[in-house]
């Protein structure tokens, strides 16, 4: 009988497919980033919720990597890049702009996928910089409702992001990993090898959380989602919303709020898909890794179908 808590073939294959490592310094900080595919084919940036990181993407980087150059972005404040004193998605939207424009080697526009509150980034970045990109796919980002970091943040006050304890060793701190908004964790084996990459050993000898706690100040920290509304109603390029269908904070009153912000958009002209992933609760690049493989790339054939004239989309024109 199958051992129920090892990974599948598939995720053992992912991982034995390393992505390069690369730097790029955006306005001031040195930003990390992580590549799969082959330079030059189209570029697929990957942006990670708030307090994550580019390698929440690694089990999905290979299996997008087939036919597009993907890049799974570490934001400034987590991960690997540096930190900076103050954070706003529109300086996380021109990290992503800037990283995508490294990795296009002479190709088309890239699309961008963020999932969680790398959704507001991309959200931003389709409204302020959507004639530089192919499309922009929103995976559970609840526009008008507290993104699911934040509002633990608040509601847990410092015993959470805003003062992260420190650990002993990295095994204690991987027990300590939880996903927030909680929800079932189907894959333990998933789950482990992102908490395995959540953490750094500082030079006390101790293993803290990569992100900025920072990050999570509300003086300094990202805008409110309701404040996202804006940008979503002027996205100027392809846009795309996926949500979990068990989503605690996707539900229909927001996916019903999101479809008329984006019916008077320019993205509207081109069409914006609504795609329910069955079974996914927020994070479901987690709990349904394969099916949200399925639906990105649904939406990205769809987005350049075979003998398919060009679309316009505000000003620009998309083949």
């Amino acid at each position: 009988m199958a051992d129920p808590d090892a990974p599948p073939a598939w995720f053992d294959a992912a991982l034995a497919a390393p992505p390069e490592q690369h730097h790029l310094e955006v306005d001031g900080a040195r930003i990390a980033f992580l590549t799969w595919g082959t330079p030059g084919d189209p570029v697929l940036v990957l942006v990670h919720g708030g307090a994550a990181h580019a390698r929440w993407w690694s089990h999905l980087g290979p299996l997008l990597g087939e036919d597009h150059r993907v890049v799974a972005i570490d934001l400034s404040g987590h991960g690997d890049s540096d930190h900076r004193d103050r954070y706003r998605a529109e300086q996380w939207a021109r990290e992503v702009v800037a990283v995508a424009a490294r990795e296009r080697h002479g190709g088309g526009p890239p699309v961008v996928v963020g999932h969680s509150m790398g959704g507001f980034v991309t959200i931003v970045a389709a409204a302020r910089h959507g004639a530089e990109l192919e499309g922009a796919i929103v995976l559970d980002a609840p526009v008008q409702r507290p993104d699911p970091e934040s509002e633990e943040g608040r509601r847990r006050g410092p015993n959470m992001f805003r003062q992260p304890k420190a650990y002993p060793d990295l095994a204690s701190g991987m027990e300590h990993f939880h996903l927030v908004p909680p929800q079932p964790t189907n894959h333990p084996w998933l789950v482990r090898e992102v908490a395995r990459h959540s953490l750094r050993r500082w030079d006390d000898g101790s293993w803290r959380w990569k992100f900025d706690p920072r990050v999570f100040v509300e003086r300094t920290g990202p805008s409110r989602p309701s404040d996202y509304a804006a940008d979503l109603a002027r996205a100027a390029c392809r846009l795309a919303i996926v949500s979990g269908a068990r989503s605690a904070i996707v539900d229909d009153d927001v996916i019903a709020d999101m479809r008329a912000l984006v019916a008077g958009s320019p993205a509207a002209a081109a069409g914006v898909p609504f795609v329910k992933v069955p079974e996914a609760h927020h994070h479901l690049l987690l709990d349904q890794p394969l099916a949200t493989v399925t639906a990105l790339r649904a939406i990205l054939a769809a987005w350049r179908p075979v003998g398919a004239p060009p679309v316009t989309v505000g000003t620009s024109q998309l083949a």
